[in-house]
């Protein structure tokens, strides 16, 4: 009887084994974004139904007052607008940019490995000092413009950081600077991962090499494209340090993108409640971008990787 007991336990323990192995791996890191992520989210989304300054008790409820205030507000409009308006620069100029160094650096000549590493080191840089650095730079006759006057551009002059019209351009230039070299790596690292052979054999087939890298090296690099655009999508869409360093979104308002204006009102002004409505409807935003962008962009990305299998 007891060993017929013992018999039946152990493939019942065999069994558990692995599941308890899981959960050994899984539970930590779960644990931790229950607590970093999902916790703040919920919070976030309580504390935006109050009108609260972050010291008093949470006793003055509005409800939904807070994110009727916000889609409102035309600053926050404006904010938003100045989102997108990156994301479009990012889409339009910086991705194929990045693009086309990592095609130039993945051919093989001198010194390509040092390039490399000069076009990568901006984005290593503490996005705090880069907006430091910048706004040194470009205040009026700082070096950009006696650099401009010196080679004979002085009509091109322009106040980058105090003009209305001009900010969110000089802040693209800006922004462009630090990140484009992240994409480039990406973009690097998936044309190291495309063979050889397959855009040889395009040229020994008669194919320009114009042609085999429109026709065989960017659908091959597709994936890897799609990954890039994604983090400069939703990167954009939470822009917030390297603009708070250079201009802290002014002037009038010119320069605000959505984490800005929470964090203005948020912070600065002591109203945590209606922060938190901003917060919260930031991330309604990015999660419904991500959540689209996945299952119509990248939908076949990630099926084809979860259900390829080693042959």
């Amino acid at each position: 009887m007891t060993a017929t007991g013992i018999g039946h336990a152990t493939p019942r323990r065999r069994r558990w084994r692995p599941w308890a192995t899981v959960g050994m791996f899984v539970l930590p890191a779960l644990g931790l974004y229950v607590l970093l992520v999902l916790l703040p989210i919920a919070q976030a989304g309580f504390y935006s139904l109050f009108e609260w300054n972050g010291l008093t008790p949470l006793t003055d409820f509005v409800g939904l007052g807070n994110y009727q205030k916000a889609l409102s507000d035309p600053v926050f409009h404006g904010a938003v607008s100045h989102n997108v308006l990156i994301v479009v620069l990012s889409l339009a100029i910086q991705i194929p940019f990045a693009l086309g160094l990592a095609l130039l650096l993945n051919r093989d000549f001198p010194g390509r490995a040092v390039l490399r590493l000069l076009f990568f080191a901006p984005y290593v840089i503490a996005e705090v000092i880069a907006g430091i650095v910048f706004q040194l730079m470009l205040v009026p006759h700082g070096m950009v413009d006696q650099v401009l006057e010196s080679v004979g551009l002085g009509f091109m002059v322009q106040l980058w950081l105090a003009d209305p019209s001009v900010v969110m351009y000089t802040l693209f230039v800006i922004i462009s600077w630090k990140y484009f070299g992240f994409h480039m790596i990406i973009l690097l690292a998936g044309l190291q991962n495309i063979p050889q052979e397959i855009e040889e054999a395009a040229l020994v087939d008669g194919a320009s090499r114009n042609q085999a890298v429109r026709h065989v090296t960017l659908p091959l690099l597709g994936p890897t494209i799609r990954v890039s655009v994604f983090l400069s999508v939703i990167g954009a869409l939470q822009l917030f340090d390297l603009v708070w360093a250079t201009t802290k979104g002014g002037p009038i308002n010119a320069s605000n993108t959505m984490a800005i204006y929470m964090y203005d009102w948020g912070f600065r002004r002591q109203e945590l409640g209606y922060g938190s409505a901003v917060a919260v409807i930031i991330f309604i935003i990015a999660l419904i971008v991500a959540l689209l962008y996945q299952r119509y962009v990248m939908g076949r990305d990630i099926e084809g990787a979860m259900t390829a299998a080693p042959e």
